[in-house]
């Protein structure tokens, strides 16, 4: 009897703490009147009239030029956004840090390639639900360690599994540059400062043969080389290889190891010294996906705000920029993607310019700008609508959100928390 009692709360209790259900496909067209557009390409229009049918933008202009549409929202003073993509995430992969047992980020080894983060997604992870209500719709989610981590693959964040989540699968490749300098661990006794890496050479040498190996691999051999097999997309121009490095010389090192490889797509992702290689940067037609800006100085010597102005550095050179959200509690702090935006903006950069970081850029550094990152007809209707400027913590308040036309929650555990005592404590007010 004890068994069957718990039995019953457990199945009662699951409902309770898991996802919401996943929004269902768009029956009725929507025409959004009076808002103020954020276009994502740097543009903004007021007064605008969009509408959406089936999942996609159909219209984009003034009310009375409009078609019929089957609902209204009338959204004056408010303003309309394509929804915001987040680059480098690895929300999905992680659930509990402490608890081994959820942690899909990683894997043992050194060469992974063929490690694939779209299977290991959770899509009712309670971390994915919390980014909607900041207008983070859509995420690249990727891998962690070794060398090459593994595969990345594009994901909207209202689904019931990962193959529902998926936009784009295994869009590119993770190579985690050496670090040519290495810090004294000062708890040994030894001397804190920089230092010479005395495993880099050794370490390049394995990653130069595990690349020249997979460029001569015959895909039809038997039996097959996963590994290899999963690094054919990066030399016939189909998959990106995302060159993580932050130290100059890592950036000069790795860009020019695998150009000399013809490897055509590269991104340089978390790139902190990169204004001192701006041009060299630009020459080879590097986009960039630029650590995020709250985060300390890595070096005695470095500007303390010099974080807060490298994507104005780096787009003023001309260079295609968007934010990685990775570092301390990088899963959490990726919904504060847009504050990241924003504090850039602070630092140098036009408010629609730093929008552009978190829209049309990252669409197009993922090769998905065909369906997302702007209010454009024909894309997909993966939008929301804030009360105020959806940049700035303070009036980043958003009540409506589409995924592709269907209308999603906008209730986390933290909302839920938050009616909750809201509820406890103007009643406690009243006594």
């Amino acid at each position: 009897m004890k068994k069957f009692i718990k039995i019953l709360i457990l199945t009662l209790w699951l409902p309770v703490i898991g996802q919401q259900t996943p929004a269902s496909t768009q029956q009725k067209s929507i025409l959004i009147t009076n808002a103020f557009l954020h276009i994502g390409d740097g543009t903004t229009i007021s007064d605008a009239v969009l509408g959406f049918k089936d999942g996609k933008i159909t219209f984009i202009g003034k009310e009375q030029d409009a078609p019929s549409f089957d609902l209204k929202i009338d959204a004056k003073g408010q303003h309309l956004y394509p929804g915001f993509i987040a680059t480098n995430s690895s929300i999905g992969l992680v659930e509990i840090d402490a608890i081994r047992a959820t942690r899909d980020e990683d894997e043992i080894g050194d060469f992974l390639p063929h490690i694939r983060t779209a299977i290991a997604y959770d899509a009712e992870s309670k971390i994915v639900e919390s980014m909607r209500p900041n207008g983070v719709l859509i995420a690249q989610v990727s891998p962690r360690g070794g060398l090459i981590s593994g595969s990345s693959s594009v994901m909207q964040l209202d689904a019931w599994n990962w193959e529902d989540a998926i936009i784009k699968t295994d869009e590119g490749i993770h190579l985690n540059w050496p670090n040519p300098y290495s810090r004294g661990r000062s708890w040994l006794g030894e001397d804190p400062g920089l230092k010479t890496n005395k495993n880099y050479l050794s370490t390049l040498e394995k990653i130069k043969m595990f690349f020249e190996n997979a460029k001569v691999y015959d895909p039809n051999q038997n039996p097959v080389h996963l590994p290899y097999q999963a690094m054919e997309g990066i030399f016939d121009g189909s998959k990106s290889v995302y060159l993580h490095a932050e130290d100059e010389k890592q950036i000069v090192d790795g860009i020019s190891y695998l150009k000399s490889l013809e490897i055509q797509k590269v991104v340089l992702v978390g790139a902190n010294e990169a204004t001192s290689q701006v041009d060299f940067i630009k020459r080879h037609n590097i986009p960039v996906i630029a650590s995020r800006p709250h985060r300390l100085p890595d070096n005695e010597d470095e500007d303390i705000k010099g974080s807060f102005k490298l994507a104005a550095k780096l787009n003023e050179a001309g260079v295609l920029v968007s934010i990685d959200v990775s570092g301390r509690m990088e899963r959490m702090y990726t919904r504060n993607l847009p504050f990241y935006a924003g504090s850039f903006a602070a630092y140098g950069m036009d408010k629609e310019e730093a929008l552009k970081l978190i829209t049309s850029n990252p669409s197009k550094i993922l090769g998905i700008d065909n369906r997302l990152g702007t209010l454009t007809v024909g894309k997909d209707a993966t939008l929301f609508l804030s009360l105020g400027d959806a940049l700035d913590m303070r009036t980043n308040q958003i009540y409506k959100a589409w995924i592709e036309g269907r209308e999603i929650s906008l209730e986390t555990h933290q909302t839920e928390l938050w009616k909750r005592y809201s509820d406890k404590y103007s009643i406690d007010n009243k006594n």
